[in-house]
């Protein structure tokens, strides 16, 4: 029986197992609990997913593929333009999903909830343009026809930081080339996946073409999904730990993988940089979600000569900040998603104070019950503290100096990652030949901010394989088939 659409203020959350367009129990009805990160209180017990729930979405995406498939692109193009707009239509109920669950305060939560959303509307669009090519063979006088198929059933697997976006990031590309997908959702942020499901109904996506597959016994689960021939992608946003694992896992069955792990972002400042504008764009790219982003600036090389009115600009922004729960008006910064995670950030900031960097803002545990951390600001960080070569995963700008070009791209390529970096310069020559020289996927020159639907997300290194969203997104669901011809 299908339960209620969401009701955030009933607080009707969704919680069993979407299988085949229905919601049931998990095959030894074994539940966990989804807690709040700003109370600590149990918002939602949820059904856990075992081998037998994998079979019955396996079962239910086989069957609905070959019809799917079939459908011509614009029809596949409608229905998901109808997802971005009813998903439109309710964002503030998904931000405040968003916000219960993850933590994140109410602005941030609305624009993942928007971000999430346009992951729809771009991919309908991308669609009806999987094009192909018809030419001919300059030796043989054969045509060479290339087309692009889709690639079959694919396993998503989504972190916590993202409830919302890092799901539809998948869902929307996968759906636009054909395939029908199975998604496991992070333990900790289950809800604003399971709540998108009736949307998806609404908007006309056929039962067993989207199954979600919440669950406390993660890795046993996806494995097996993973070892099943008719699985034929697996697309992973999380730690380049657990990607690495799953790398293992999809090579027995040679599985196309997507991949998107951590990453160790520098931001450079150099000293001609607007420093009103580096702030700015350094609040954007460290505080977003708290700095629980794997795009998150982890390392701050600012150049000697503006370094100290640099961080006296970025430590007011960050004291103008409040904390508090994310669901109350005017607050900035919520609580991070579980006590792990803040006890992880209070070390960091602990070994680098040991070590000898400077705390000119923050680095305290405020009391109370609640996953919080305040915004941090640390100065003088040694190349020796921790942070600098693992990522903080919260509110904390770690601070270093340099004087030279040639030393800072150097100190920013040095470590196993290459998601993001950014780049503040007014001299553009300058800063287009440091962004080619930065081993990366991405840079944002003089922005924060580099995520966007319409772009090729992705890195380099450890952090990762593929692209998520622009027009390289929808190919990582589809095979190109090549068909000689002569006529």
């Amino acid at each position: 029986m299908t339960k209620p659409v969401l009701n955030v203020d009933a607080r009707q959350f969704l919680s069993d197992l979407h299988i085949d367009g229905s919601w049931r129990e998990g095959a030894n009805g074994e539940r966990f609990d989804v807690l709040n990160p700003a109370t600590e209180e149990v918002l939602a017990s949820v059904a856990s997913a075992e081998i037998a729930d994998a079979d019955a979405a396996l079962d239910a995406a086989e069957a609905a593929f070959g019809e799917w498939a079939s459908r011509t692109p614009r029809a596949r193009s409608e229905i998901l333009r109808k997802c971005w707009e009813l998903m439109t239509a309710r964002l503030d109920e998904f931000a405040t999903l968003i916000t219960l669950e993850n933590g994140k305060a109410g602005n941030d939560a609305r624009g993942e909830a928007a971000y999430a959303a346009e992951f729809f509307r771009w991919f309908a669009e991308e669609a009806v343009r999987a094009d192909g090519l018809i030419t001919r063979a300059p030796a043989s006088g054969a045509r060479i026809i290339v087309q692009h198929k889709p690639a079959g059933i694919a396993v998503l697997v989504t972190p916590w930081n993202y409830p919302a976006a890092m799901g539809t990031r998948k869902i929307a590309p996968a759906l636009a080339a054909g395939c029908p997908v199975i998604i496991k959702p992070a333990s900790e942020t289950p809800l604003t996946m399971l709540a998108l499901m009736p949307l998806l109904e609404e908007a006309g996506v056929p039962k067993g073409l989207v199954n979600v597959l919440p669950s406390k016994k993660s890795g046993a689960l996806v494995d097996h999904l993973l070892h099943d021939p008719r699985v034929r992608v697996v697309s992973f946003t999380g730690s380049t730990q657990v990607g690495r694992k799953l790398l293992h896992s999809a090579a027995d069955q040679v599985l196309k993988p997507a991949m998107e792990l951590g990453g160790n972002a520098p931001l450079i400042v150099f000293d001609d940089a607007d420093l009103d504008t580096a702030v700015e764009g350094a609040m954007l790219a460290k505080m977003r979600n708290l700095g629980e982003a794997c795009t998150a600036a982890n390392r701050f090389y600012v150049h000697e000569s503006v370094a100290g009115e640099f961080a006296e600009k970025l430590t007011a922004s960050m004291a103008a900040l409040k904390l508090g729960n994310g669901l109350e008006p005017d607050v900035d910064v919520g609580p991070l998603v579980n006590a792990d995670t803040r006890d992880k950030v209070a070390a960091f900031v602990r070994d680098a104070i040991a070590k000898g960097a400077d705390l000119l803002l923050g680095g305290t545990v405020p009391d109370g019950p609640g996953f919080f951390y305040p915004p941090t600001v640390l100065t003088n960080v040694p190349e020796t503290a921790d942070c600098v070569h693992d990522e903080i995963f919260g509110p904390v700008a770690a601070l270093q100096t340099f004087s030279d070009t040639e030393d800072v791209i150097r100190r920013a390529n040095d470590t196993e990652y290459g998601l993001v970096a950014y780049v503040f310069t007014e001299d553009m020559k300058r800063g287009l030949q440091v962004c080619e020289r930065l081993d990366y996927g991405m840079v944002g020159l003089n922005r924060g901010l580099v995520s966007d639907p319409a772009a090729p997300f992705g890195g380099t290194k450890q952090s990762g394989l593929g692209r998520e969203g622009g027009h390289e997104g929808m190919l990582e669901f589809m095979e190109t088939q090549y068909i000689s011809a002569s006529w």
